[in-house]
């Protein structure tokens, strides 16, 4: 793994445990064991970092995606699920969730880049909702967008509330996910 590639991944560790705001390029150099001039040589500002690391998670959510496009919805369904599954085992929160509650505070860049990243979140699971009711997989009442912004506020939500609840009540909300939206035979 190269440096760059080290500075992303932990930041954005750092960006989940602590938030945006509460790292700094001094925390990263101390961890990695490099000058902040050698973060800076590779992030020239903060700014900067945070889109690489939501680029670096939008690339892996590309990939996952890519990975499942021939698969069944209730396939893809439970893909989506284990983003949240890995998250909350590593007792982490969502990256999405950890960067809107600093929204207003970030940088017009990383705000765009977040947007983005959301959108392709929304969409893919617009996507495979809508074709699990077309394959009668699914079953649930209105638009899959709106559906859609259901099951990912609940997702992002119960990695966060977990923490203070129950670790098995993670599991719970998936499986109640799962069980509403499943088409159950007459």
């Amino acid at each position: 793994m190269s440096k760059r590639e080290e500075i992303i991944e932990l930041a954005d560790n750092l960006i989940r445990q602590k938030g945006y705001n509460a790292f700094s390029f001094y925390e990263i150099s101390d961890v990695i064991g490099i000058k902040t001039a050698s973060i800076h040589y590779h992030f020239p500002s903060k700014s900067d970092l945070g889109t690489a690391v939501i680029d670096y998670c939008m690339c892996n959510l590309s990939e996952l995606i890519e990975s499942v496009k021939d698969k069944p919805a209730d396939i893809k369904l439970d893909k989506f699920f284990t983003i949240y599954s890995k998250i909350q085992k590593d007792s982490k929160v969502c990256l999405v969730g950890s960067l809107a509650t600093d929204f207003d505070t970030l940088d017009h860049n990383v705000q765009n880049k977040l947007k983005e990243l959301s959108g392709l979140i929304l969409a893919w699971v617009s996507e495979f909702l809508a074709e699990g009711r077309k394959q009668e997989i699914f079953q649930f009442e209105g638009l899959a967008r709106t559906k859609a912004l259901v099951i990912i506020s609940n997702m992002l939500a119960s990695v966060q509330l977990t923490r203070l609840t129950n670790k098995a009540d993670f599991k719970k909300i998936k499986e109640s996910i799962r069980k509403d939206l499943i088409k159950q035979s007459k």
